[in-house]
């Protein structure tokens, strides 16, 4: 590279910096979301995917069915009062479920951090998120593992639903997008759900109540 060709890039690099960052007119407003939009599209997720494993590493809670009340100052030995008589049946006892991970639920809103699931190393407790064939991928935690001639089927559970959905009585492998190892920021996720509450079902609109 000449020269006179260093000078153009370098003045080139100096007024693209001040349009992204210095400029308060409308058009460096403009421009600078269209680049951190860019940035975050072609940038951060392809690495955060790649750092992950995992197609989605982000998941904004689009559902109450991991709500506990209080959300995050839930008291756990109340909650398991009221819900204890649905795991009786899978034999889940409050000490067991004490140790699980989210062990006060999520809410609506919140964002969680998702990493790939190995079938081979998901357990009993663990929050995962799974393609249940609709709109949206379904958050729940596992209830039950089977393993059977090297393939690994699921059975999950919201923790704020009274029983399971027909969908996440058998997930196999392949249907697993995910396993959600912490929540990021509780609530962050309305500013993108906000848009879409008025498009909802009467009853899956507005903040959460517990079932």
């Amino acid at each position: 590279m000449g020269i006179e060709n260093k000078k153009k890039f370098k003045k080139f690099l100096n007024d693209f910096w001040y349009i992204v960052w210095k400029d308060e007119s409308i058009k460096g407003w403009i421009i600078s979301i269209i680049f951190i939009f860019l940035v975050i599209k072609l940038v951060f997720f392809p690495l955060m995917n790649l750092t992950t494993g995992t197609r989605l590493p982000l998941a904004i809670v689009e559902s109450c069915s991991m709500y506990h009340q209080g959300n995050l100052f839930s008291d756990y030995n109340s909650w398991w009062t009221r819900h204890e008589n649905k795991y009786l049946d899978i034999q889940l006892n409050k000490e067991e479920f004490k140790n699980f991970i989210f062990k006060n639920g999520f809410s609506k809103g919140d964002i969680l951090f998702i990493i790939k699931a190995k079938p081979e190393k998901l357990e009993i407790g663990d929050v995962i998120i799974f393609d249940g064939g609709r709109k949206n991928p379904i958050i729940h935690r596992v209830i039950n593992v089977t393993q059977k001639n090297e393939k690994y089927t699921f059975s999950t559970l919201g923790d704020n639903n009274d029983g399971q959905l027909s969908v996440e009585k058998e997930i196999n492998s392949e249907e697993l997008i995910g396993k959600a190892v912490f929540r990021i920021v509780p609530g962050f996720g309305w500013a993108k759900l906000i848009f879409y509450e008025p498009l909802r079902p009467e009853n899956e609109k507005g903040f959460c109540d517990e079932r």
